[in-house]
């Protein structure tokens, strides 16, 4: 599958300057900035930077990110589920997770969680594929954010809705194990049938529930 990579920059005034939200980033380019010491949600900055220039290198994956300067201050990432997980079964090509999502906290007032995820769904670049992700309560910033859980469940479903993402029912464990998690999903207007039948054979797994 030829998976279509259009690169977008936008600006934003910010105080005396600007921060641009661009993507997807090539691997040079993310070598070339440095992370914010405060996007350290799921690892130490430089080791999640390390993963996002893999990231960025791969076939299907794409990287965009909120720039102050040399400095990344947020950045989305997409790329294929893991193989450890159950959206992996089938190896649906046209299946695309949208991963992890951060703004360091002095820059998250700004409403670039929402600008960087919808520039990654500009040119009608992400029409081909169905693109989830997983919303995981423990992976909230609950004591920065100093919202309930359901709050930032809220939060997160208004930041999906941005790009027409809906919940979808699972019987997926993990997704069960606790009220506030969801699956969300926005299918491409250029995916088959085919494809969604697949999908929802690996969203149950008890078909009775399907």
């Amino acid at each position: 599958m030829e998976h279509k990579k259009t690169y977008i920059r936008h600006t934003l005034p910010y105080r005396n300057n600007e921060i641009i939200v661009e993507g997807p980033v090539t691997p040079a380019h993310l070598q070339s900035l440095v992370m914010h010491p405060e996007l350290d949600a799921f690892r130490k900055p430089r080791d999640q930077q390390e993963a996002i220039i893999e990231i960025a290198g791969l076939p299907e994956g794409r990287i965009i990110v909120a720039r102050d300067s040399d400095t990344i201050v947020g950045y989305v990432t997409f790329h294929y589920p893991d193989e450890m997980e159950r959206w992996s079964q089938g190896n649906m090509p046209d299946l695309i997770e949208l991963g992890a999502v951060e703004v360091a906290n002095d820059y998250r007032s700004l409403g670039l969680g929402s600008k960087m995820i919808r520039t990654a769904f500009e040119d009608e670049q992400m029409e081909s594929y169905i693109v989830f992700t997983t919303e995981y309560y423990w992976h909230w910033d609950l004591k920065s954010s100093e919202l309930t859980v359901w709050d930032y469940r809220k939060m997160m479903e208004r930041l999906m809705q941005t790009v027409d993402m809906v919940w979808y029912a699972t019987d997926d464990p993990e997704i069960c194990s606790h009220p506030a998690n969801c699956l969300m999903v926005r299918i491409g207007k250029k995916v088959s049938l085919e494809s969604e039948e697949q999908f929802d054979r690996i969203r149950f797994h008890q078909r009775f529930m399907y």
